[in-house]
């Protein structure tokens, strides 16, 4: 899935609010420079919606606060698995 996600970095805490289906806010303690707010995004969407960090990937927006996020359906996708 796709989500929206708007992240605010230097926070006093790691937290996730869903704002809209589609849509999150993040606050990460990490600053934004050499890539450690991206890092503390992933880890903390890795723990919110419980699938591995290397599994989440940023498709657009590395440098900029609003970015869109690939996470692979924590339910799974079945439907594969019976296309036989």
């Amino acid at each position: 899935m796709l989500i929206r996600v708007k992240v605010q970095t230097r926070s006093s805490q790691e937290k996730v609010e869903q704002l809209d289906i589609d849509e999150y806010k993040v606050w990460v303690a990490a600053p934004p420079a050499d890539g450690e707010a991206n890092a503390a995004l992933i880890e903390t969407l890795a723990d919110y919606f419980n699938v591995a960090p290397s599994l989440i990937k940023i498709k657009s927006g590395n440098k900029s606060s609003h970015k869109l996020v690939e996470i692979p359906d924590p339910e799974g996708d079945l439907s594969e698995e019976f296309d036989n």
